[in-house]
């Protein structure tokens, strides 16, 4: 396991600082649910914060996207593999975000329970297993292109296939804010927001699938260069 880790020490700094941040922000979280009463974020009414409170909050949120990009940049030393620590370190993150809250409070109960997942542009809605399954995907896309066993780099995918993640992405962002979108105009008449009752699991998977694009390039290449070598 040393060993392991001596071959990989940039991977596993990232790794460390994500867990060690995820810590701080179910921290944060916690402390601010239990302030507001909302352990339980599936309410009508999931953040009662107003005031400074609530513009503090929006701009933590920010903050939190920065500090994981940047420690991305200062591992990385090209802009890919800084890519590729970024998606590391935000994967990791968020799947120990919500370990952590279940270790402090007791939620998540299940990767099914509904969660406000983030509050700009508009509030984010979707069960745990959605964030967690986009998590995995740029832990196991980000190692991939940052520790390659292979002499040369990961194969690169084309502008086509980063189309692809594009369009992958923007659908999870539009399913993640359907709700938010269409109880816009009721919200302008100052009625009251209706919670969520269901997810797009299908168009969600879709998604995936889509976003896994680049990820797929590689696992492909790297296939047919073991194939080649083993018929060499």
């Amino acid at each position: 396991m040393i060993s392991f880790i001596k071959a990989h020490p940039r991977w596993f700094v990232v790794v460390a600082f994500a867990v060690a941040m995820a810590w701080m922000e179910s921290a944060t979280v916690y402390y601010l649910r239990t302030l507001v009463d909302r352990l339980e974020p599936y309410q009508p009414n999931p953040l009662p914060i107003q005031g400074v409170l609530g513009q503090v909050e929006l701009v933590r949120e920010v903050a939190t996207l920065l500090m994981l990009l940047t420690v991305g940049m200062l591992a990385g030393k090209t802009w890919r593999a800084r890519w590729g620590y970024g998606a590391v370190a935000f994967g990791v993150w968020d799947i120990f975000y919500y370990v952590f809250l279940r270790v402090m409070c007791g939620w998540p109960r299940s990767l099914f329970d509904w969660d406000v997942l983030f509050l700009l542009p508009l509030p984010w809605w979707g069960p745990v297993l959605a964030p967690v399954s986009i998590s995995i995907l740029m832990i196991v896309w980000g190692t991939a292109v940052t520790e390659s066993q292979d002499a040369s780099e990961p194969p690169r995918a084309t502008g086509k296939v980063w189309v692809l993640n594009a369009t992958g992405t923007a659908l999870a962002l539009y399913i993640f804010m359907a709700d938010s979108l269409q109880q816009l105009p009721r919200l302008r008449d100052g009625m009251t927001y209706l919670l969520p009752t269901s997810f797009n699991w299908p168009l969600f998977a879709a998604a995936l699938g889509l976003m896994a694009a680049p990820l797929l390039v590689i696992g492909a290449a790297w296939t047919q260069a073991r194939s080649n070598t083993k018929t060499v």
